[in-house]
Formats: C-alpha cells, sequence, structure tokens
C-alpha cells in the first residue's frame, strides 16, 4: 500500500504512450507498423519495470530538511532553507513542492532541481507573513525521478511544523545599531537639531575649543587655573509608554497589513532604542477595557516580555473609550513620562469628542498622539482627473487629507506634539521624534 501511494506516473510516459497508441492507430492503413507498435509497447513496458526498480532498490534514496526558526518577523521577509541529498548512485531530477501555511494563500510552490550521486544540495525560499499568530507547515514533498523519466517516486518530510509570526523584530535590528549611534541622517532619514543641554550632568573636564562658555565651571576654574567645564548628557532613566489603541480604526489594511501591526512593530523597535538609551520603557493597550499595562521599567530583559505581549495583541470593533484611557493612566502613571499614542482619526469631529481627554492628559505628561497617513488617498489626488466621477473622487480624497493636516494643527493648538506618518515609514518617525524630544529636554 505505501508502494502504490508513492509511486507517480512521469508525464513523459503519456508521450511515450501516445507514440505506441499513434503506431497501434496507423497499423489500420500501415500494415508494417502493428509489429513496431507492440516492440515499442513491450519496450515501455520494460522500461517501466527497471525506472521502478531503479527508484526502490535504495530505502532513502532521497533526504531533504527543512530548517524552520522558532519565529518568524511579520511584515518581513522570512527564509526558509530546505537541504536534499541524494544517497542513489546515479543523477536524479527532482521536483519540490513545499506546504506552506494556508495563511500565506499560496499553493504553487514548486522548485525543481537536478543532482547527481551523493549530491547535497541547499536551497532556500523567502514568506512574508502579514499577521501574528500560529504558522502550520505541510509536508516536504520531494518526487523523484530518473533519466528514463517513466515514473516518480514520492518522498514526504517534516509533515508538520509550527513556527509563530512575532512582531517585526528584524525592523527592531535594523533600527538599533542606527539609533544608537545617532546616524539616522547618514540614511538620509529626518535631521535632528541639538538644541541646548539637558539638565543631567555628568563630569567637569578641561575646555576645548568650541565648547559653550555658558557651560563654564568657574569654581573648578579658580581652583585649578585653567578653564573647566561642565559636561551634560541626555537625561536618562526617564519614563517612557507607548500606548496602542486596538480599537476598529486600527483594523484598517495598508500593503496587507493592519495599521495595528505597524503600531506594534513600531513599540518593538522603539522600546528597544529607548531601552538602549537607558530610560524606563512600559506599554499600554486598550479598547472598550484596559487590555495590556506593563509599567516603565529600565531593564534590557523586560523586551522580551514586551514582545510577548505585543504578540497577544488584537484589533476589536468597537470605539476606543479615551475617558477609560485617562483614568487609567492618572492612577497608573504617577510621574511624567514621554506617552506615544499609537491611534488614527478620519474626521475631524472624531478629534473632536476626545481631544478633552487628550488635552487633560497632556497637562501632566508629554503627549505625542501618532496618526497615519492614508497613501491610497495621496495616489488618488496625484492622478489627473479626465471625467466628473475622477473629478469627485480626486475632491473627496483631496478633503480627507485635508482633515489629517486639519487634525494636526488642532492638536498643536493645545500643546500637543503630533506624528502624521506613513504606515511604512512609522518606525522611523517615532524613533525621529524621541530624539528629538530627548534633544530639546522638553521631557
Amino acid at each position: 500500500m505505501k508502494f502504490i501511494k508513492s509511486l507517480y506516473i512521469h508525464k513523459q510516459f503519456y508521450i511515450y504512450m501516445a507514440i505506441a497508441s499513434a503506431c497501434f492507430l496507423l497499423s489500420l492503413w500501415i500494415k508494417i507498423l502493428y509489429p513496431i507498435a507492440w516492440i515499442v509497447t513491450i519496450l515501455i513496458a520494460i522500461l517501466l519495470f527497471v525506472d521502478v526498480l531503479l527508484l526502490y532498490r535504495f530505502k532513502n534514496g532521497i533526504k531533504a530538511r527543512r530548517l524552520l526558526p522558532e519565529k518568524f518577523s511579520n511584515s518581513d521577509a522570512n527564509p526558509v532553507p530546505i537541504t536534499i541529498t541524494n544517497s542513489y548512485i546515479f543523477q536524479v531530477y527532482l521536483d519540490v513542492i513545499d506546504e506552506l501555511p494556508i495563511q500565506f494563500q499560496k499553493r504553487d510552490f514548486s522548485y525543481q532541481v537536478s543532482l547527481i550521486a551523493n549530491e547535497i544540495h541547499d536551497f532556500s525560499y523567502s514568506v512574508r507573513p502579514v499577521e501574528r499568530g500560529e504558522y502550520f507547515f505541510g509536508s516536504l514533498n520531494i518526487f523523484a525521478s530518473s533519466k528514463l523519466k517513466i515514473v516518480k517516486r514520492k518522498y514526504q518530510f517534516q509533515k508538520e511544523q509550527m513556527v509563530c509570526v512575532y512582531p517585526s523584530f528584524i525592523q527592531m535590528q535594523k533600527y538599533d545599531f542606527l539609533a544608537i549611534g545617532n546616524h539616522l541622517t547618514e540614511f538620509g532619514f529626518k535631521k535632528i537639531r541639538r538644541i541646548g543641554n539637558t539638565q543631567e550632568f555628568e563630569q567637569i573636564k578641561d575646555y576645548v575649543t568650541g565648547d559653550d562658555f555658558r557651560t563654564v565651571n568657574w569654581k573648578a576654574t579658580a581652583k585649578r587655573g585653567a578653564l573647566m567645564v561642565n559636561q551634560y548628557q541626555d537625561e536618562k532613566s526617564q519614563p517612557i509608554y507607548s500606548i496602542i489603541d486596538t480599537g476598529r480604526v486600527m483594523k484598517m489594511p495598508f500593503d496587507g497589513l493592519k495599521l495595528l501591526d505597524y503600531a506594534i512593530n513600531s513599540t518593538l523597535a522603539f522600546s528597544n532604542v529607548a531601552l538602549k538609551k537607558h530610560d524606563k520603557v512600559g506599554m499600554l493597550s486598550f479598547s472598550k477595557t484596559i487590555e495590556t499595562f506593563l509599567p516603565a521599567i529600565h531593564k534590557l530583559t523586560y523586551l522580551n516580555k514586551i514582545l510577548e505581549n505585543l504578540y497577544n495583541i488584537n484589533t476589536q470593533f468597537t470605539d476606543s473609550d479615551f475617558g477609560l484611557l485617562y483614568a487609567q493612566i492618572k492612577r497608573k502613571v504617577t510621574h511624567r513620562s514621554l506617552l506615544l499614542l499609537y491611534t488614527n482619526f478620519e474626521h475631524i469631529s472624531a478629534l473632536k469628542r476626545q481631544l478633552p481627554y487628550l488635552q487633560a492628559i497632556s497637562k501632566k505628561h508629554m503627549l505625542v498622539v501618532i496618526m497615519f497617513e492614508n497613501t491610497e488617498l495621496d495616489a488618488l489626488i496625484a492622478e489627473d482627473a479626465e471625467d466628473l466621477q475622477s473629478i469627485y473622487h480626486k475632491t473627496i480624497a483631496e478633503k480627507f487629507s485635508f482633515e489629517k493636516r486639519l487634525m494636526v494643527k488642532e492638536l498643536q493648538k493645545y500643546g500637543i506634539q503630533t506624528i502624521l506618518s506613513a504606515p511604512e515609514k512609522l518606525t522611523i518617525n517615532t524613533i525621529n521624534k524621541y530624539l528629538e524630544i530627548k534633544a530639546k529636554g522638553l521631557l
């Protein structure tokens, strides 16, 4: 039974049978073709027997292994390496079909390769998940055929493997060294202007050309008989919270990824940078209820806890309760903190309903409201209007785009910092805003 299940007919076999059938058919008019047709048929039968013998002579003629990591990075290209070993003593032709998780909706994966005797072949392909959760890979199927190409033998490996898709740790690693070294400008990102000094004293040092005269320490200068200056550094151990709105407004997809997932990826990358800057990092998610609250702590291992909590966050099809958010912050966040609120407002009226709560929060804390640009609207606005319907669509798109800018002005009017970002640029814009606030000593 196992033999029958693993035996497949090669498409080349049908070509051979078509030739034999044509000979039988033509023999009705050309009699000499009749014995030739039988010879061809017998030859095909012999080749069939020989091919089966060649492929089934070895119990494990082909060995293969799919090397999956413990976790995938959401929204990134994740490599899936495969190693194949040919244990046959002759060259084989392989068709590799991997059963990908249902989330990818890809049923046409195929890879062809020929291996000489005892050859080991490595290759990889990439997958890009756009949802967090568990992904189940099916069997790794390999169909082996000899040079005769009469039949194929099916091999199956690793019938079921599971990989968890986590928030984008690849993106986190990408921005880690850039932000720590303050080299973001070298990559064409937003320039950070350092204005003045923060208030955290570091040391007294000798004056060198270029030091600010306002930092001269006159007592130390009189004692040493040489100019001495105070050196300051960015204030450390400041509490910073990433607040994620999980309401229905965050369900909107861009490039296959929900706004919520853009916010989650940004939170992870930003939290890593803030911890490396020696600040305290916390997290809060809410909709109709407070779903997650992690107090701000400065501990590098705390990032793992943040990652696990981000993995379990999902959107809710409800309107978020900003009054509840204000009450939670007032009760739990007792020190002045930097609050990065990831949310989205599509209409100015929706913002005005929540504005009193945002104002109340910003009175005690440094609040940054992070909203998303609708890049699809920008593409529509850039198109030429050729008829009445396209003029109407373009006008509505411009109205929505204008309202977004109006919302930014409205928030800034009340002293609330804002970020209006395209989803794909959210992480870098958030990190830049954080570095700007640190440089200006606003917190």
